[in-house]
């Protein structure tokens, strides 16, 4: 099962988790699972039928563009990453 990396803003759905494995082909089922484990965590993820703006995410160090569309492989890495603000 894909191993998804939970960040520290997101570790109070968990209980204090930092990863966690998930069943899910494409990114959104692997949210929907999560969800599932974690109830709440996908509304922190998503925005209606998208990742929220500022979150991307990157399956095996790749960031993809693809979103909840892009596909997860049984051994893979998943990483949400938040956007960095400043200047």
């Amino acid at each position: 099962m894909p191993r998804v990396f939970i960040p520290p803003s997101l570790r109070s759905f968990t209980g204090g988790v930092q990863e966690v494995e998930v069943d899910g082909q494409t990114v959104r089922s692997l949210i929907t699972n999560l969800d599932e484990k974690f109830p709440g965590i996908r509304d922190r993820l998503c925005t209606d039928d998208a990742l929220r703006t500022g979150l991307s995410v990157s399956i095996d160090s790749q960031v993809t563009s693809l979103g909840l569309y892009q596909k997860v492989a049984p051994e893979s890495e998943v990483h949400f990453i938040p956007a960095i603000g400043g200047g």
